[in-house]
């Protein structure tokens, strides 16, 4: 039988002698009476981390719980630092919230803890996309902002992101100065829950125009729009927020055939027509995939419940639809970037798109055919922000992206937007459309012309109390001796961004690395395969991404050029034990 562990029990025991309410002491001791150790001490034994991007776990009682309690303690750290890092001036920040269980809950605590620490607020009225906060952050000048979402995670989690003035998500030296306040809340009764009803502005529809307004703006291929505004679009917000606001954006830039998948409309933090509500699985698009099927359509799209994530379908050459992964999407989405930009003659040899470590080298190559930098990140969209922050005045942003699904294109929001992603990427279907393409035959074009890549993503998970040990003795392993030969072809080159060092492994050649510290090492072949390595930060998970890639001679060898690379992945995998 279960017993209690100490520091749960001590836990447990200032919650129900503290100023907490009654309804949360009786769920307490309601688990105490059904005799629910393991389920209270999980609750209990520590407290919900406040990370780099802010808190994220399971809803319930409990310090280790997403509640108003935890999201109270969190709001008053953030507010603590705010208050110092902005003394002597008026601090504001903009509040949003997605279509999660207690989302708008939270949101309504958050907005009281930062009214009663003399912060102005600017609260979204109803639930909105994640980007628009950040858009609103700058556009409204202020200090910073959280928005409560758990992005794609099962209905059980929220989360709660916190951002900075610039609208990116907080970064050195704020992530670990705002840590430091959080972690110094000691007690509830620190907590200024009592609201200030003056200094909270509720947003309403002309934070819509303006965030819409700019979207617009974006817009390069008009005319091409114009002869297409009938190509047929399949939408799905998977029960989240882009119902506000997709359709809204699809119509203003033209389009006229937008099918909404009705099923998955409503906004419902229990998504009840999916198992996850991720875009970047198959069986959450199923509905929109058969309504592509019944219509005859020429894209689907699908975003995440806080719409910052955003996945997509083609029709393949058998007339079937298939799922892109979010290299393809970003390779599409960034050529038809720079073909706009080039042929609208916006080049000017100043511009720069922004990458991931991980994501596929293939925009690399683009971003040189078009005379474009191309900058890589750590990832996290917030490093994609710094690079905007640094290049700003310098150099003109075009897009940026990472293979899990995100994408931004423009520099007035400094996170992955679906809500504009789902707007350029119609406006690539017309682009292409208009020159007699499908969007299969764009992908091929691509292919021809900078190399065939594909993916693949191996996530092992070590549990346990000696989980975090195994994994970095398979990290020391890999950095002591790095394999030879991958998949046949010999290794020549190790990335290590914990050292900061790139490695010749064929002459001991090593070169000092640009970037901040990170766990994560990288293999390059001499035929351009590609292993990456990145343990998790918050879970005892590391993750391989293996890239490959070959020339593709024709639009006909698609299939079987793509055979032999999956072909090759699982080589891959199998030489690193991965398999």
């Amino acid at each position: 039988m279960s017993t209690l562990i100490p520091e749960a029990a001590a836990r447990i025991q200032q919650w129900l002698a503290g100023p907490y309410d009654e309804e949360t002491k009786q769920a307490i001791r309601a688990l105490e009476a059904a005799g629910a150790h393991n389920e209270l001490n999980d609750a209990f034994y520590r407290t919900l981390e406040f990370g780099t991007g802010g808190l994220r776990g399971t809803m319930g009682v409990g310090t280790n719980r997403m509640n108003i309690y935890t999201v109270g303690a969190a709001t008053q750290g953030l507010a603590n630092y705010m208050n110092k890092a902005f003394a002597g001036q008026q601090c504001s920040v903009v509040i949003g919230h997605d279509s999660r269980n207690n989302s708008s809950l939270f949101a309504k605590i958050t907005a009281n803890v930062f009214s009663a620490n003399g912060i102005k607020v600017y609260l979204f009225s109803e639930l909105r996309p994640t980007p628009q906060v950040s858009f609103t952050i700058r556009k409204l000048g202020a200090q910073g902002g959280v928005v409560l979402t758990a992005s794609h995670n099962p209905k059980e989690y929220n989360g709660y992101k916190a951002y900075w003035a610039d609208g990116g998500q907080l970064i050195p030296p704020h992530d670990k100065n705002v840590i430091a306040e959080v972690e110094a809340i000691r007690s509830i009764a620190d907590v200024r829950f009592e609201p200030v009803a003056e200094n909270i502005v509720l947003l309403g529809p002309e934070a819509d125009e303006a965030y819409l307004d700019y979207i617009q703006s974006l817009s390069i291929s008009k005319e091409a729009i114009a002869r297409q505004h009938d190509v047929k679009i399949v939408y799905s917000s998977i029960h989240g927020t882009g119902i506000t606001l997709v359709p809204q954006v699809l119509k203003r830039f033209g389009f006229t055939e937008v099918h909404v998948v009705e099923a998955q409309a409503t906004p419902d933090g229990n998504f009840p027509t999916v198992v996850y509500p991720n875009p970047e699985e198959h069986e959450a698009m199923t509905l929109a995939l058969h309504q592509a099927q019944a219509i005859e359509a020429d894209l689907v799209m699908a975003t995440d419940p806080d719409s910052d994530r955003v996945g997509i379908g083609l029709k393949g050459p058998s007339g079937q639809w298939e799922l892109l992964n979010g290299n393809q999407t970003a390779a599409l989405l960034f050529y038809y970037m720079l073909e706009a930009w080039k042929a609208a003659g916006k080049l000017t040899g100043k511009e720069m798109i922004v990458k991931t470590i991980v994501t596929s080298d293939i925009l690399n190559k683009m971003a040189a055919d078009y005379g474009v930098a191309c900058y890589d990140t750590l990832t996290g969209f917030k490093y994609i922000a710094g690079v905007m922050a640094d290049k700003e005045g310098k150099e003109t942003f075009i897009c940026g992206g990472e293979e899990s699904y995100g994408y931004l294109v423009g520099d007035q929001v400094r996170d992955k937007d679906a809500v504009c992603s789902c707007a350029m990427i119609a406006e690539m279907v017309a682009f292409a459309k208009d020159k007699g393409l499908s969007l299969f035959d764009f992908l091929t074009e691509i292919y021809k012309k900078y190399n065939y890549y594909k993916e693949g993503l191996v996530s092992i998970t070590k549990k346990g109390m000696n989980g975090a040990k195994e994994i970095q003795a398979m990290m020391a392993e890999l950095r002591a001796n790095p394999p030879a030969q991958i998949a046949g072809s010999k290794t020549v080159q190790m990335l290590d961004y914990q050292q900061l060092l790139a490695t010749n492994l064929l002459t001991g050649a090593q070169q000092s690395m640009a970037f901040e510290k990170s766990n994560v090492l990288q293999f390059v072949t001499e035929d351009g395969t590609k292993v990456s390595a990145r343990p998790s930060g918050t879970e005892p998970k590391i993750k391989f991404y293996v890239s490959v890639n070959t020339p593709l001679a024709t639009a006909s060898d698609f299939e079987t050029t793509g055979a032999l690379l999956d072909a090759k992945i699982s080589a891959v995998k199998a030489d690193l034990g991965l398999a």
